[in-house]
């Protein structure tokens, strides 16, 4: 039996769909509102939420292997939990120990039970943060438009999830995910203007209007992401083909992603 927590969640949902995919037949997910997930009948879903460790009585029984969503705030009581009734294996998505997420990445260590840290990079849909001015205004405005990175499709976080999941010699590994090409932020706007058919400008602004411009969406988050723009104008993402050595198929490249969410930015 596999579990996968956050099995509504951008990452989770789309791990049930590769377990399922590759033929997977004992799926259990976790989401805090089963009537609502609208998960494949195949799938044994369970009511509970990782935040709520009190939520998740029984939820661990019979699972041999686990899929477990990013929460620093209790990741140290569920995985006790889990290892506790069984579970073997633990595959999550964290960072490397200088990061945000690292202490998810120890918690989970610090469990006893086998893991594979699965330590993406940005996300190609972190740049849905342009639609609303892309919609409104037909341009971007963002600081450091030089800054390079190797994002990565969420998709493919997900099938490098199941593919650990389901065969052998991953275990005590952290994965550093990319996506297949490192990209400056004025190339991520010109694919996304190519999959709309226009050209969207893009208006570099300070560091200050940046913040600003982030802040609705980012909020608190906005400063320390310009600030990270900035350090990878000197020092960029270099991209990687863990994707696709451990999958088999190439990464989403960041024009499939834009064609995919072209509809968001129209």
């Amino acid at each position: 039996m596999i579990l996968v927590t956050g099995a509504t969640g951008n990452i989770g949902r789309l791990v049930v769909d590769e377990l399922l995919a590759a033929g997977a037949t004992d799926v259990r997910a976790l989401t805090n509102k089963p009537e609502k997930a609208a998960l494949p009948p195949q799938v044994e879903v369970v009511r509970g939420y990782i935040g709520r460790p009190e939520t998740l009585g029984g939820v661990f029984d019979g699972v041999e292997k686990m899929y477990l969503a990013p929460l620093e705030s209790t990741v140290g009581e569920v995985t006790a939990m889990a290892v506790k009734a069984g579970v073997r294996y633990i595959v999550d998505v964290s960072g490397p120990k200088d990061s945000w997420w690292a202490p998810v990445a120890t918690a989970v260590e610090e469990s006893g039970a086998a893991w594979t840290h699965l330590s993406p990079g940005e996300f190609m849909d972190n740049m849905l943060v342009w639609a609303e001015q892309i919609r409104t205004t037909g341009q971007v405005r963002d600081g450091y438009p030089g800054a390079a990175n190797a994002p990565i499709d969420m998709a493919d976080i997900a099938a490098v999830a199941a593919k650990v999941l389901l065969t052998d010699g991953h275990a005590g590994k952290e994965y550093l995910l990319t996506g297949p090409e490192t990209l400056t932020r004025a190339e991520m706007v010109r694919h996304i203007g190519a999959a709309l058919g226009r050209e969207i400008p893009l208006v570099e602004v300070s560091h200050e209007e940046a913040v600003a411009v982030l802040e609705p969406a980012m909020g608190e988050f906005a400063r320390w992401y310009v600030d990270g723009m900035r350090d990878l104008v000197q020092h960029p993402q270099e991209a990687n083909r863990l994707v696709e050595e451990i999958t088999g198929r190439p990464a989403t490249t960041f024009a499939q992603w834009a064609r995919k969410k072209a509809d968001a930015f129209r």
